[in-house]
Order: structure tokens, then sequence, then C-alpha cells
């Protein structure tokens, strides 16, 4: 079993900021990529940014200059600065991991940790 677990959300005014953790932790074998998604009432859940165990990085332009990923290889963690939140920002936050064993490649969601962006 593979557990993912998010932390870190909340109520943050306009402007404010917001950090988010992921943990995971279980049968993990070879994690080569982690990342962050959002879901907000209504819509389709998208991608916020992603990162690989290389530090490739990729934002969404919604995001972009206002977001920062980093993870720790070594404890299988992912984080989320979140500075300069918007109200559009408010949604569900995901953990997502894709790990490899066997030449199978697996994904793994948390459950989601709830950000609102609200005065």
């Amino acid at each position: 079993q593979v557990q993912v677990v998010e932390s870190g959300g909340g109520l943050v005014q306009p402007g404010g900021s917001l950090r988010l953790s992921c943990a995971a932790s279980g049968s993990i074998f070879s994690i080569y990529n982690m990342g962050w998604f959002r879901q907000a009432p209504g819509k389709q859940r998208e991608s916020v940014a992603t990162i690989t165990t290389g530090g490739n990085i990729n934002y969404s332009d919604a995001v972009k200059g206002r977001f920062t990923i980093s993870r720790d290889n070594a404890k299988n963690m992912v984080y989320l600065q979140m500075d300069g939140l918007k109200p559009e920002d408010t949604a569900v936050y995901y953990c997502r991991v894709l790990d490899t064993v066997g030449g199978i490649r697996r994904m793994y969601w948390g459950q989601g940790t709830q950000v609102t962006v609200s005065s």
C-alpha cells in the first residue's frame, strides 16, 4: 500500500501565502515525478506544478511567478509555496505521485487539502 497525505491548506486573504506539504510513504519503489493539482467547484482537475526526481519543473500559466514547487527526494516529500494568492486559487489541492516498479508505472493521489482565498 502507498499513502499520500497532504497538509497545509486553509483560509487566507487575497495576497497572502500558504505552504502545502505532501508526504508519500509505504510500498514506494522509485518515484520519478511528484506534483500538485487542483479542482475548483464545477471545474475539472488541473495541473498546478510538477517536479521530476531530476529537478525538471513545470508550472501552469495561472500560477507561474507566484507558486514555487520543491521536493525532498530522500523523504519522498513535495512542497508548494503559494504567494500572492488570488480568490481564483480557491480549490481542493491534490498531491500526485508517480513511481515505477519492474517497468510498470503507477499513480497515487492524496485525499486533498482545501485552500480558500477570501477576504
